[in-house]
């Protein structure tokens, strides 16, 4: 319950007035819409990338992995950063670095650079999202706090489908560097609102850090995505795959261990003792790892097999955005009523068929058929995401209720650079072979066609993995709405970026 408010603290109740709340809420979008359009344009330059360093797509994939761990990494001390320094300074600073990030990734000469900056942008980007939606989350009274973070909602839905188009513009029409030198004066515009416009906030005063688990964890995460992607790309006992899930194994191990030891770990991994919340993360991991695995190859499939241009390329993914747009409030509507186990197996089944139905994709396969497919997926990933993320929310302990939101966050940002290196291994190894095979005289893009139904054909498989594990979530036995300090804590909240 909430605590009854010091008058010495707060004098005069005032009345909410949207008008008052808007200028620091637009300042918070406008510093996540830029972090979440990022998470999206990269993919539709990735082959002018290939071509522009002159390299391969197992080492531009790195500028996508380095990013997403680089995010998995800070997004856990978006807590402790924010009691040590305050809301207003830590989200300013971190807009601040990500335009950093952008400048130098803007002006990369290598490949090796631009993975080098792409991480710095990933330190910046990571505590964006999290810190704002605490922020907007203090904003809103709880009467209100529903409309307020919907109106949070629509940017972070339009940024994914408005991402590709503009990025296939920028790489079309001017250069593969503006999708990275765009970011600059939103940035700016998002500095000079935060000063002006976000509410100082209390420090509270010392903060704990874990500073084995700050450097255990992306030693853990970042050698294991390298050793899965060796393993996927050339061979499970070569060299490179050997020391990374070694190193990657051990270090993981360590971590788990000095967190279940700590007693302000970086990450409460003591929330897996309930088996419901376990049953929920290792469902939304699995549909994670089948979306975003399989999401980058669409792009590479268009331009590289169908020489679509980068422009085209993005038009032709807005359909899966628009569809997620139109099932995740569907589906959220739909868990009060029936919770997340219909919508989950429904959800998934869908991705899963969209996935089939591309694994059998030609050189030749009508666009339609390729945008329906899309549009399935993106249906069943917003029937699907949000149920499974209100529902690992409600299994949570009640004490452990606000250390949820950064362990998910930094999981989803894990698997899916995992899922992006293994992939991203099968493909380059796939096509290897599918040419090793090739008769004298065929089309190479056949082969390279084959590879990509290979990698379509290994995320439906993950997808169906789902769709099982989804038969055995339950409702929790103890549906959890408030957090120990009467705070109730948003389920659109953990939703990654």
């Amino acid at each position: 319950m909430s605590k009854t408010t010091n008058a010495k603290s707060a004098p005069v109740e005032q009345p909410f007035s949207l008008k008052a709340i808007l200028p620091p809420l637009l300042a918070i979008i406008v510093g996540m819409i830029m972090v979440i359009l990022d998470g999206t344009v990269v993919n539709v330059a990735v082959p002018k990338l290939v071509d522009y360093f002159n390299t391969d797509l197992k080492t531009v994939q790195w500028a996508i992995t380095g990013y997403t761990l680089a995010l998995a990494a800070v997004i856990p001390l978006a807590g402790y950063m924010t009691d040590r320094f305050g809301s207003k300074q830590v989200f300013i600073s971190t807009v601040a670095m990500f335009v950093l990030g952008s400048m130098l990734c803007s002006i990369a000469q290598t490949s090796t650079q631009l993975i080098l900056f792409r991480v710095i942008q990933g330190l910046g980007g990571g505590m964006v999202a999290p810190i704002g939606m605490a922020m907007v989350f203090r904003l809103a009274p709880p009467e209100r706090r529903g409309s307020i973070m919907g109106m949070l909602g629509i940017p972070m839905l339009l940024a994914p489908a408005l991402g590709p188009v503009l990025s296939g513009w920028l790489v079309e029409y001017v250069s593969w560097h503006w999708i990275f030198l765009i970011n600059v004066p939103i940035g700016i515009v998002g500095i000079i609102l935060g000063i002006k416009y976000l509410p100082k906030t209390e420090k509270k005063g010392k903060a704990h850090l874990d500073i084995l688990g700050i450097i255990l964890a992306p030693v853990a995460f970042s050698m294991l995505a390298y050793g899965v992607n060796q393993g996927g790309s050339e061979s499970w006992s070569s060299t490179g795959a050997v020391v990374g899930l070694a190193v990657g194994g051990v270090a993981l191990v360590l971590f788990v261990i000095v967190e279940l030891l700590h007693k302000h770990p970086l990450l409460e991994l003591r929330v897996f003792r309930s088996s419901d919340f376990t049953r929920g993360i290792i469902l939304s991991w699995v549909t994670q790892a089948a979306l975003f695995g399989s999401m980058l190859f669409v792009p590479l499939y268009l331009q590289q097999i169908r020489n679509y241009t980068p422009l085209e390329t993005g038009l032709i993914l807005l359909p899966q955005a628009l569809a997620s747009g139109i099932g995740m409030p569907l589906g959220g509507r739909l868990f009060d009523k029936i919770g997340a186990r219909p919508l989950v197996f429904v959800g998934l089944s869908i991705i899963s068929t969209a996935l089939f139905l591309l694994s059998g994709v030609t050189v030749d396969t009508s666009l339609p058929v390729i945008m329906a497919c899309l549009g399935l997926m993106g249906l069943g990933m917003g029937l699907s995401m949000m149920p499974v993320n209100t529902h690992v929310l409600n299994s949570a302990p009640r004490e452990w209720v606000n250390r949820v939101t950064p362990l998910t966050a930094a999981a989803q940002q894990v698997v899916v650079s995992f899922a992006v290196a293994g992939m991203t291994g099968y493909l380059t190894s796939q096509i290897t072979t599918h040419m090793g095979k090739m008769a004298a005289g065929s089309n190479p893009l056949s082969s390279m066609v084959l590879g990509f139904n290979d990698v379509f054909f290994l995320s439906a498989c993950i997808a169906i993995a789902g769709v099982v594990l989804s038969l055995i979530l339950r409702k929790p036995k103890v549906a959890v709405e408030a957090s120990p300090d009467g705070q109730s804590t948003d389920p659109a909240m953990m939703m990654g970026h």
